[in-house]
């Protein structure tokens, strides 16, 4: 009778555990440091073995490398808040549009899952400036739905902009490592290998909401150009600014 009691007991709170809902930015606060892994060494473990030796990453590409996935984390985390202040006025006056607004939410949270994982794995200290980007996304993603679909529309188009083109910059930075690893006779780490990998997958998505933007009417934004260089430059800043602290 006791061992069915306890059952019970560890079912019900297993149920409450369940129903708690568990905000994807809360592994973006404390990500799990508790996970001792190496930092981008210059082997895996769970490699086969390669009759080429490893390429052994210097420390500015190892700097270059934290310094990318704090910055990519917090562009996820921007993307997700904006998308999740955006939806409830674009979908209220053009419901046809919450199938859209539901997928590029989705895709964006999964890329912030990823970079929670990683920047966990590899001990990355996340940006000092979190506070001040989920204010600013937050009122970028209201205000600029309060503005209308198309305005909506803009701002994933500018944000797209910039962030693919940020994406794409890292995905050739370590290809040009991949580059130097051969003329050494080298290859580059396997994780490095599946970085490289979600970088590029990532950059897709995210140009593919730049052209779902497009074909909602982003162009029809009054006033446009201002509007979409406006967040371009804060995008911009934004990176450079999480690229530091």
């Amino acid at each position: 009778m006791e061992s069915m009691a306890l059952r019970r007991s560890s079912m019900r709170q297993l149920q409450r555990c369940m129903r708690t809902p568990c905000p994807l930015y809360l592994d973006f606060l404390a990500p799990r440091l508790g996970q001792h892994t190496r930092r981008f060494a210059s082997t895996t473990s769970e490699a086969p073995p390669s009759p080429k030796p490893r390429y052994v990453l210097s420390k500015q590409q190892r700097e270059y490398l934290d310094s990318a996935l704090r910055v990519n984390q917090a562009g996820e985390i921007a993307a997700t808040l904006i998308y999740k202040a955006q939806t409830p006025q674009v979908v209220r006056s053009h419901p046809h549009l919450r199938p859209l607004m539901k997928h590029m939410y989705e895709q964006e949270a999964g890329h912030l899952e990823t970079f929670n994982r990683l920047v966990a794995k590899h001990e990355i200290r996340p940006t000092a400036m979190y506070p001040v980007w989920h204010a600013a996304a937050t009122f970028l993603g209201w205000s600029t739905a309060a503005l209308g679909r198309e305005a909506a529309m803009a701002c994933t188009e500018a944000v797209e902009t910039e962030i693919g083109t940020h994406y794409n910059d890292q995905v050739r930075e370590i290809l040009s490592w991949e580059a130097d690893a051969e003329r050494r006779g080298e290859e580059l780490d396997e994780e490095l290998k599946e970085m490289l990998g979600i970088f590029r997958r990532i950059r897709d998505e995210e140009l593919e909401h730049l052209d779902h933007a497009v074909a909602n009417d982003a162009k029809e934004a009054k006033p446009y150009d201002p509007l979409v260089d406006v967040i371009r430059l804060g995008c911009r800043t934004a990176i450079k600014i999480s690229e530091k602290i």
